[in-house]
């Protein structure tokens, strides 16, 4: 009982609708000149990388199209997805129309291309995409404010035995999220930067 209620705590507080938004203002934060500004196209980026896509999940688990607001059955990941990929696109060309930071707008590539991976991965098989977010977000945290940030490396472990515990992956599932989230994100992170 205490392991189920520890590993929902740990899916549901690092799911990747809120490692993307924290993430995103903090590169923001970083990365624009003025705290104003920076949690402004921070929250702007976060709106649109996580928090428009993650309703578009809610309403349809509400309306009953989707299963849950994980999306644990894969054959229904797509267009969600897919509706993800618009949302970063938009939320990419008003980045670039307020002239953010290319460090900002490379996080934001880096999410997009991370969620055109796992459609393509999810199309044939399901792999952890809380997994694959929460590398990613500690590759670029340590890739932007240095390798003490690897300190939060743990939470990808425990974040990867969550979704194991409750039997919405298997272990390969989730290494592979984590290796696949930490290459594409760090890589497509670091050559737009």
């Amino acid at each position: 009982m205490i392991q189920q209620r520890a590993a929902r705590f740990f899916t549901e507080a690092f799911a990747p609708a809120v490692l993307v938004s924290v993430l995103l203002v903090l590169l923001g934060v970083h990365a624009e000149p003025g705290l104003a500004r920076g949690l402004a196209l921070g929250a702007v980026a976060a709106l649109f990388e996580s928090v428009l896509p993650y309703l578009y999940i809610l309403r349809g688990v509400r309306t009953g199209k989707l299963t849950d607001h994980h999306i644990g059955d894969r054959r229904q990941r797509l267009v969600p997805l897919l509706v993800g990929m618009g949302s970063v696109l938009a939320g990419f060309v008003v980045l670039l129309l307020a002239h953010a930071h290319r460090e900002l707008l490379a996080a934001v590539v880096a999410g997009g291309v991370g969620l055109v991976v796992a459609a393509l991965v999810n199309h044939f098989w399901k792999m952890s995409i809380h997994a694959a977010v929460a590398a990613g977000s500690v590759v670029i945290l340590s890739l932007v404010y240095g390798p003490i940030l690897l300190v939060t490396a743990p939470l990808v472990a425990a974040v990867g035995w969550s979704r194991v515990v409750l039997k919405d992956h298997t272990v390969l599932q989730v290494l592979v999220g984590t290796v696949v989230g930490a290459i594409v994100a760090g890589g497509v992170f670091a050559a737009v930067r």
